[in-house]
Parts: C-alpha cells; sequence; structure tokens
C-alpha cells in the first residue's frame, strides 16, 4: 500500500498540516464508487503543492496521500459534529458537498477499519511531530492548510473570502497570534474573515492548546485565488502572487510566537 503521508523534517517551530489534498482510493473501496465519487470533487486540490516554499523556508509539513471520501482526517474518530445542524460531511462521507451519492449503492462502511488504517497513522505523525518542536523549541506552531471552492451553496451561501482563518474563536491559538496573521491579511489584495464560516476543524480544535505551547490555526483559502475551478487546473501566475500572502502570514505568525 502507499504511504499514508508524507513528511517533510524542517528546522522552525512551524508544523504545516495538508490533510484534504490527497487523492488516493484503496481498490477494495474504489470498486464500490460511483462516477460522481470517483472524481474526488471534495479535494483541496493543490494545496500541497501552493506550501511548497513552506518547506523551503524551514517548516515542516504532513501531507496527506489518501482521499477524505477514505476517512476524513479534520473529522474526529467518533464523527461527533463540529458545526451542527450544517450538514458538514462526516468522518467517512457517503455523499459529496453537492449531495452526489459517492458510492453506487448504499454500502456498510467499515470506520473502525478506516480510522486504524489511515486516520490514526497521521494523527500519531502529527501528535508525535508537534511534540518534538515543543521539546526542540519551547513552543509549537500548527498551520491547518485547506482549500475549497469559492461557492459551495450546501455549505455556506454567497461566494466564500478567499482567506478564512479559524482559531476555534480564539481557544486554539493565543490572541496575539492571531492578529498578527489577520493584520497580514488585512493589508493583502484578499478578502480576509477570522471565525467567520470556518472555525478550525478537528485538527485546529484537538491540538491547539496555547496555554501548554501549541498554538494552532486554520486557513481555509478559496480556490479561484490559485487555481481553475471549472478545469481545476493549477495557475501559477494566481498561486504566485497568493504565495507573497501566505509567505507574510506565516511569517507573521512566527515573529509573533517568538515576540
Amino acid at each position: 500500500m502507499s504511504r499514508i503521508f508524507d513528511l517533510h523534517a524542517g528546522s522552525s517551530p512551524l508544523l504545516v498540516s495538508v490533510p484534504h489534498d490527497g487523492w488516493q482510493i484503496p481498490m477494495d473501496i474504489v470498486q464500490y464508487m460511483s462516477d460522481a465519487g470517483r472524481a474526488i470533487p471534495d479535494t483541496d486540490w493543490h494545496v500541497a503543492e501552493l506550501y511548497s516554499f513552506a518547506r523551503d523556508s524551514g517548516a515542516s509539513m504532513i501531507t496527506a496521500n489518501f482521499s477524505r471520501y477514505v476517512v476524513d482526517l479534520n473529522r474526529p474518530a467518533d464523527d461527533a459534529e463540529l458545526y451542527p445542524g450544517s450538514g458538514t460531511p462526516g468522518l467517512c462521507p457517503d455523499k459529496t458537498f453537492a449531495g452526489a451519492d459517492i458510492y453506487l449503492d448504499p454500502i456498510e462502511i467499515d470506520t473502525a477499519a478506516r480510522v486504524a488504517g489511515y486516520w490514526q497513522p497521521y494523527h500519531d505523525q502529527l501528535a508525535a511531530t508537534l511534540q518534538s518542536l515543543r521539546e526542540q523549541h519551547g513552543y509549537a506552531l500548527l498551520w491547518d492548510a485547506h482549500s475549497i471552492p469559492s461557492s459551495v451553496p450546501s455549505l455556506f451561501e454567497g461566494e466564500l473570502p478567499v482567506l478564512n482563518v479559524g482559531t476555534w474563536d480564539g481557544r486554539s491559538c493565543a490572541p496575539a497570534l492571531a492578529d498578527a496573521v489577520m493584520r497580514v491579511a488585512g493589508q493583502s489584495p484578499y478578502d480576509a474573515v477570522l471565525n467567520g464560516r470556518f472555525k478550525g476543524g478537528y485538527i485546529t480544535r484537538h491540538y491547539g492548546d496555547p496555554d501548554n505551547g501549541i498554538h494552532a490555526l486554520q486557513l481555509e483559502l478559496a480556490q479561484r485565488a490559485y487555481m481553475h475551478e471549472r478545469t481545476l487546473e493549477f495557475d501559477r501566475q494566481k498561486a504566485g502572487e497568493l504565495r507573497a500572502t501566505l509567505q507574510a502570514m506565516l511569517d507573521a505568525y512566527q515573529e509573533a510566537a517568538r515576540g
């Protein structure tokens, strides 16, 4: 079987997590999937490529290789709702964001096996890396990197801002760090919001523990800022422009932590 995730070990206190960029699906699952499911439309396309600069800047990075349709790494293992009443897909979804069936026929999903085989290894490594960074530097910074189509009527109304920063309403990250990131976002060419529709998923909420030296922040990007949403192609010009803002946000996050 392919690696569950790829890990790059950096030299700074920063870990960038990319849980939804994976596209692989095991054959024992894909054989039951519909065309809509096999197209994996809810992938956070090209996010690892977009953030490739962070590795060069000294950050560690963990990137999932398997699709969120196998198991969603940003949901709790017990599948508890993060946004009650919102209709957000769960741990092992059977419908796309648009409401299409992921499977040809209703199937009994072995959730426990998927958690053990795919979810747990990613989270074990994520936890171990954060612990190691805190031991090395005295604190650790987690940046959970996501993207989503600009318009998903089933999840939110209208068009999403480009920069959607989430800190679980201030619980996962010290306010001074979030303020520093938002100052950069506010001066950028992009519209930005803090703790709006996206406040941070399980990864942000579970690992963020600012009182004990681990700060966690989620950034949900609207995909129009760096790719062609219709064709799913990576737009290198747009991505280059967005990277300048992302680099400045990551720098501000780290500088505020050092301060």
